[in-house]
């Protein structure tokens, strides 16, 4: 086998990260040249200056399960960054043991494989409904705003126990934290707050009158003998919402696009419906759900990457959607492969910020996928690839709009 050869001078003048604009659900070429050539590489962020990026499958599991890379130093600090503003408030996603744990030990035991099967007849007669609403609309019929929006959204506020009814006021804010610095800062600031306010006024009232959801489980809870501080319950709640809607109905377009794009796949997943499960994982793997990592890891004290030092204080991003891409991980990774076993792809993360949600993400997405399967045995795209409007922010992307036929 020949090996590929790239000019030091091509690698160097792509370093400003992110490498090139995105769109729809492309991944950017030069990763494959860089895990090949330099899969620990130099970049520089738009804010911040300088930081290690990595891009082999191999390494990125690694980072990720090293504890020697912390998120929490990340909080407030004028580190290597994507994004104009600063990481904060804290939260769960920028916590580090034993904070993390002890917060995340309150989460599992909501989202455990047993308590998301319990709940899967409840999500399948949404499905269902929204299928017959989707059905109902006529033919082409828009799928963000019919099906792939409103399942995941029903599903997290009946977990919770919100209102259904003010889905508006948790999307705005919930919307404005997957698209960052893309919105004017008093906009974002503006959406944001307005979320908080009615977090707080919504646990105020389960504190007076507790009900059977999540969120009057998590204001009693206790973890050796203390309870969630006002601000933790906040910000789970606000990672609850934005990760249990907005992550899920991006993905739910997605697979949808996906499929659609492969027919020859579809049709195999018609055929066997036994590969449901697998055809999740493979479309996790396959499709990059954000833009990239959006946000560093900084070293605590000196370590090695794939044969890299880094040194302590220096910032670390890792490449979920390269590594996933990597041909020494997946055989024929270009290739959407519904019978693909034993996949162990980082759709979900790796290590102790492995998606605690992850059981019930691939629930909803299978059982969203196999409603609109068995619904519409004709489906097909009713609009062509350069006329679809994509969301492209740090955290997630997919059309704005998807119009389907049958």
């Amino acid at each position: 086998m020949s090996t590929v050869t790239i000019d030091p001078r091509m690698i160097t003048a792509l370093r400003n990260f992110p490498f090139t604009p995105i769109r729809g659900l492309d991944i950017e070429p030069v990763l494959a040249d860089l895990r090949r050539e330099e899969p620990v590489s130099r970049i520089t962020l738009p804010y911040g200056g300088d930081a290690w990026l990595v891009t082999r499958y191999e390494d990125v599991r690694a980072a990720l399960a090293d504890q020697r890379l912390s998120r929490a130093a990340v909080v407030n600090k004028d580190v290597p960054r994507r994004q104009k503003m600063l990481v904060g408030p804290e939260g769960i996603m920028y916590m580090d043991p034993p904070d993390h744990s002890r917060l995340r030990r309150l989460l599992t035991k909501a989202f455990t494989k047993r308590r998301v099967e319990q709940l899967r007849p409840r999500v399948e007669e949404i499905a269902a409904e929204l299928a017959g609403n989707l059905a109902s609309q006529g033919s082409p019929a828009d799928l963000v705003a019919h099906y792939s929006w409103p399942l995941p959204t029903r599903v997290i506020c009946e977990l919770l126990g919100v209102p259904y009814e003010d889905r508006e006021v948790f999307r705005r804010g919930a919307d404005a934290l997957m698209q960052g610095d893309t919105l004017p800062h008093a906009e974002f600031t503006s959406r944001v707050n307005e979320l908080c306010f009615y977090i707080m006024d919504l646990i105020a009232r389960r504190r007076t009158s507790p009900s059977d959801d999540m969120l009057s489980a998590l204001i009693q809870a206790r973890d050796e003998g203390d309870r969630l501080t006002e601000q933790e319950l906040v910000s789970l709640t606000v990672v609850l919402l934005a990760g249990g809607h907005e992550t899920t109905a991006n993905q739910i377009t997605n697979f949808v696009y996906t499929l659609l794009r492969h027919p020859a796949q579809l049709a195999l997943l018609r055929e066997r419906p036994e590969l449901l499960p697998r055809a999740v994982d493979e479309l996790m793997r396959y499709i990059p759900l954000g833009t990239g990592h959006h946000a560093a890891m900084i070293a605590t004290e000196e370590l090695e990457i794939g044969g890299t030092t880094i040194a302590e204080g220096e910032a670390v991003y890792v490449h979920i959607h390269s590594a996933n891409h990597d041909a020494t991980a997946f055989a024929d990774p270009e290739r959407l492969d519904l019978t693909r076993e034993d996949n162990h792809h980082m759709g979900f993360g790796h290590g102790v910020h492995f998606c605690v949600g992850a059981q019930l993400a691939r629930m909803e997405l299978g059982v969203a996928v196999k409603a609109l399967v068995d619904r519409f045995p004709t489906l097909e795209l009713g609009i062509e690839d350069d006329a679809i409007a994509w969301r492209a922010s740090l955290l997630v992307r997919g059309p704005l709009e998807l119009p389907v036929r049958w």
